[in-house]
């Protein structure tokens, strides 16, 4: 059997991969990506955050994402019935990217694995994980490719960044259930021909179809949108039939969608997702690092997974140079305190999206404008600005600005 070594292994070609290798190969060490599907891929996160944007730009991706031409995004927008609340990237609080990319995700991982693989960042496709030996922080890899073939990697570290895959979780135990209600969704790609300019393709469209179910729009540059429904899987026992009729009836008992998506055109079946939310104990070991889903995913409203999947790799990376350079690294002060944060920050407006905490602040009749904007920058996933009160006390703030509004309202009906 065959042995290469690296100073680095990266486990996963998604974006929580190509950003720390790339960060980490500038540094001038030699890395290798394993990943066991091959690109182009298919997969849901289509909707960036700005936040992301700081670490595609740190890791030299910028340029190749804009040569695909993908729908530029503003900002975000939250409807019920006849409600709307419209927020747009230029007015957050936090100093930052105010805007991103709304990206088919086949094209845009295969731009970021194309890019890193140009820089002399080896990537091998169809190569599976079998097994990970360490001693102390090196260790040994044995990986299979799709002939069968076994060969081994010899690293002085790994980055797990193998997302949904959960490759070191599974294989040393460190699995655990999320604390997020299990929930589905059914979601397609559709032919958008009715599309107008009043669609605003610039931002990302979330819509309250009844309580604890919502559907994403997400609009693409080339006409076709992507479009979901996700809610407790109870919710999709009521529709009959295969999983286009349920999707075509559930089009047509939104209000928001029936005209415009009736008899769409599918640029494939409706596919379900389900049980997606799963964290683990820890997120670094000696000689590993977990980025991106495989630290945890939460839920698609709010679009954090991408977010968190690229600045979790940008803090790992750093710190992975700083260990190969011999200097002192605290994990839990440098790496999980930061990552939970995030991740935390981003859990509790999942929450509060679906207890309907959210509901009562989005669709009030009257916002202040700075409460606004700091609730903007979170939605832009500038979770880590602790000047920010919604981030910074993100497990109270929402509940007692809901309880304010619940409060004047009642006050102003009794006057």
């Amino acid at each position: 059997m065959t042995t290469e070594t690296v100073d680095v292994l990266v486990i996963g070609a998604g974006p929580a991969g190509t950003v720390a290798a790339s960060i980490i190969h500038q540094a001038g060490y030699s890395v290798k990506i394993v990943e066991k599907l091959t690109f182009p891929r298919f997969v849901i996160g289509e909707s960036l955050l700005p936040r992301s944007m700081e670490a595609l730009e740190e890791a030299k991706f910028i340029d190749a994402i804009k040569a695909q031409g993908f729908q530029e995004k503003y900002g975000a927008k939250f409807v019920k019935g006849d409600s709307v609340c419209d927020f747009t990237f230029k007015e957050q609080h936090t100093p930052g990217w105010n805007w991103t990319w709304q990206v088919t995700r086949a094209d845009f991982d295969k731009a970021l694995a194309d890019e890193v693989a140009a820089m002399g960042v080896p990537v091998s496709y169809e190569t599976t994980v079998t097994d990970i030996q360490f001693n102390g922080s090196d260790s040994v890899t044995t990986v299979e490719d799709k002939h069968g073939n076994k060969s081994q990697i010899a690293a002085r570290f790994i980055v797990d960044g193998s997302g949904y895959g959960r490759v070191i979780p599974r294989l040393f135990n460190l699995e655990k259930n999320s604390v997020l209600q299990p929930r589905k969704a059914l979601f397609a790609h559709t032919v958008d021909a009715r599309r107008s300019m009043a669609d605003e393709p610039n931002r990302i469209t979330a819509v309250v179809h009844k309580p604890g179910t919502w559907i994403w729009i997400i609009p693409f540059s080339t006409g076709i949108t992507s479009l979901g429904f996700v809610g407790d899987p109870s919710f999709f026992e009521e529709f009959p039939g295969t999983a286009e009729e349920k999707y075509r009836a559930m089009l047509e008992s939104e209000p928001f969608t029936r005209e415009r998506f009736r008899d769409v055109e599918l640029v494939f079946e409706p596919r379900i997702l389900e049980s997606w939310s799963a964290t683990t104990d820890k997120f670094y070991g000696d000689g590993f690092v977990l980025t991106g889903n495989v630290t945890e995913f939460l839920d698609p409203i709010f679009s954090s997974g991408v977010t968190l999947a690229c600045v979790s790799s940008q803090t790992a990376a750093k710190l992975v140079i700083r260990k190969l350079k011999g200097e002192s690294v605290d994990w839990d002060k440098e790496y999980m305190e930061p990552t939970m944060q995030g991740v935390n920050t981003f859990r509790s407006y999942v929450m509060a999206w679906y207890d309907g905490t959210l509901d009562k602040i989005f669709f009030s009749k009257d916002q202040r404008p700075e409460v606004k904007n700091q609730i903007c920058s979170v939605l832009a996933g500038y979770v880590w600005d602790m000047s920010n009160p919604f981030v910074q006390n993100h497990n109270t703030a929402l509940k007692r600005l809901a309880r304010t509004i619940e409060l004047t309202e009642i006050i102003k009906q009794d006057q």
